[in-house]
């Protein structure tokens, strides 16, 4: 049981700390996607060493009714570590800041057609 226990503390804590650094792994594209995917794998298996870990009663941090939670904030982090960091235009779009400006070019255009 102490070794689960102590099990789940690292990998909460090795998923935490891989949340805190992405932004100095997002430097490059290759290196994001990959800090993203360890993260993403980190994360599920913390969310299952969690889960065994109170199937059979253990405790984390003296407290029984935390590892509930916690793996449930572990799946949130699995998902959120897949999101795009960079923003890259994945949807093929117009993103609102591009639809803000064409508006402005057209109210441009008209008041500079209404004018002449």
């Amino acid at each position: 049981m102490e070794s689960l226990e102590t099990l789940s503390q690292l990998l909460c804590g090795s998923t935490l700390m891989l949340w805190v650094l992405i932004a100095t792994f997002s430097r490059t594209d290759r290196s994001e996607n990959q800090a993203q995917w360890a993260m993403f794998g980190l994360a599920l298996l913390t969310m299952a060493s969690l889960i065994l870990l109170d199937l059979q009663g253990g405790s984390l941090w003296g407290s029984t009714y935390m590892p509930k939670p916690l793996a449930v904030l572990c799946l949130a982090f699995a998902f959120m570590a897949r999101l795009n960091i960079k923003g890259r235009n994945i949807s093929q779009g117009m993103n609102p800041h591009q639809i803000m400006k064409q508006n402005r070019e057209s109210e441009d255009n008209s008041v500079s057609d209404s004018c002449e």
